[in-house]
């Protein structure tokens, strides 16, 4: 063989092997683009859909079971008396700016996260922390004011990620984490990329890159799953078009579960909906499974109250709030209410507006007309989520267990129930599994009885990805799109 055909052969020989290299690079579809990146200063769900567990992470961390596992934190004692946490970090760990994370950190991201002028979307999760104190470099002693079951829980969520003081004031543009990804860049309105983080000190990714792409329009983002544009789209915005994924051998079609409990929150404060007889007329007029087969296509699971159906503590409470219009008739009658416009304030999620639609026809066969206002995200972050400025709205709770929120009378849908947040502050303090599952039950019930929100249906997590990746998660134990172990198989 001369020179020349030996340098074909292998030149040939090699361009088969980068042909046949495994594919370290992936495009997520996502529904809505995050008001912001920083985990511990937003409410939006999109945030954590980015950074959870792969650019942040906490002391411990939510499986894909659901189950609570280490992060940060490789192992912690706990005392007799249930109050004293003593953690024990990994070691080695650095910030994607290079600086070493501490417990120091530790202390600093919750003390921040618990201040009186925090801005944490969810403030209370921390509200049972006495002091937190660094031992040594990797260790941390976190002292409760009370026993709390739910403590570990509490410092999974993506608001309870560990930050730097170098960086945390930045991280809304600019987040800086201790995660195997770390940020490249955010093109606003189009997408965000990140890429892998090779000084991480845990297990590294198979990933190199990932990129999250903001597509809303169901349309649009069938084209791109099928352009091979975006590769997957783990909660996928249009299900009427999930059976020609499901006959097509390119794309993989996964159902699950998710912590959505979706709903029509009522402002609980203002007139009329301060009166329990509108709150339950309106419960009455809503026929769930017309709105589950009209908006979601049949994907989707009744719920009576507040709580996750695939929870063992759930109670089956969608009899107390059946579809009843003539009882709903006679209850806006009782109530001097027989003549309302109410204002129906919808986000962008097809569950909302595509819902919106046919609550609205609901509402009108018992006499209650909607002014329907389409919000973009962050107005209705704005105007509903932190004004309270709205009669009616819809929207999936997507956080783990959260139950809790209605024992925040500030909180955006002003349900102030004494009986409810003393049960609260008892779940809180309670560790005995048998203690805790009968107040869950007595929770649920006193939200249901007072109708505090028309409770709708618990979210489907209806994903498409191309048939070649594994990894992305089935279920949404919280919400998040964790890379950490998604592969390609070729």
């Amino acid at each position: 063989m001369t020179r020349s055909l030996r340098m074909s052969a292998f030149a040939l020989l090699m361009g088969t092997g980068a042909a046949l290299a495994q594919q370290a690079d992936i495009s997520i579809g996502m529904v809505l683009e995050p008001p912001n990146l920083d985990p511990t200063g937003g409410a939006a769900a999109a945030i954590d859909e980015v950074v959870y567990a792969n650019v942040f992470e906490g002391l411990t961390r939510f499986a894909p079971d659901g189950s609570i596992v280490p992060a940060l934190a490789r192992s912690w004692e706990i005392s007799e008396d249930g109050l004293t946490y003593v953690f024990t970090l990994a070691e080695g760990v650095t910030f994607h700016d290079g600086t070493a994370m501490t417990a120091e950190d530790v202390v600093f991201s919750l003390d921040r996260a618990r201040a009186e002028d925090s801005t944490n979307a969810q403030k209370p999760l921390f509200a049972g922390i006495d002091t937190v104190e660094a031992v040594d470099d990797t260790t941390v002693r976190v002292t409760l004011t009370d026993p709390d079951g739910a403590f570990l829980f509490k410092m999974a969520w993506g608001d309870a990620v560990i930050v730097a003081p170098e960086s945390a004031d930045t991280n809304a543009t600019n987040p800086v984490g201790t995660g195997p990804f770390r940020f490249s860049d955010w093109v606003q309105g189009d997408r965000v990329e990140l890429v892998r983080n090779d000084d991480y000190w845990g297990e590294p990714v198979a990933l190199e890159a990932a990129t999250f792409r903001f597509i809303s329009d169901p349309n649009a983002a069938f084209a791109a799953l099928m352009s091979g544009d975006v590769d997957a789209y783990p909660n996928f915005p249009a299900p009427e078009t999930l059976a020609q994924f499901e006959a097509d051998p390119r794309f993989r079609v996964v159902v699950g579960s998710t912590e959505g409990e979706t709903i029509l929150a009522m402002n609980n404060a203002g007139e009329p909906l301060n009166d329990v007889r509108v709150r339950e007329a309106i419960s009455h007029a809503i026929n769930r499974q017309d709105i589950i087969d009209g908006a979601m296509f049949g994907y989707g699971t009744p719920i009576g109250t507040h709580f996750a159906p695939h929870n063992p503590d759930y109670v089956d409470l969608t009899a107390n709030s059946d579809h009843d219009p003539e009882r709903a008739r006679a209850l806006l009658a009782e109530a001097g209410a027989e003549d309302l416009t109410l204002r129906l304030m919808l986000p962008p999620p097809s569950y909302a507006r595509r819902g919106g639609e046919i609550i609205a026809a609901q509402l009108r066969e018992v006499g209650i007309e909607t002014e329907i206002t389409n919000m973009e995200w962050a107005d209705w972050l704005e105007r509903v989520f932190r004004g309270s400025d709205f009669d009616l709205t819809i929207v999936s709770h997507t956080e783990p267990f959260d139950i809790n929120i209605y024992a925040n009378p500030d909180y955006y849908f002003r349900y102030d129930s004494p009986d409810f947040q003393a049960l609260n502050a008892e779940l809180t303090v309670t560790s005995d599994p048998a203690a805790r599952s009968a107040l869950l039950a007595e929770m649920q019930t006193t939200i249901a009885e007072d109708f505090a929100n028309g409770f709708l249906f618990q979210l489907a997590k209806t994903g498409v990805a191309n048939a070649d990746i594994e990894g992305l998660w089935e279920n949404s134990p919280t919400q998040a799109n964790d890379l950490t172990g998604v592969r390609w198989t070729r």
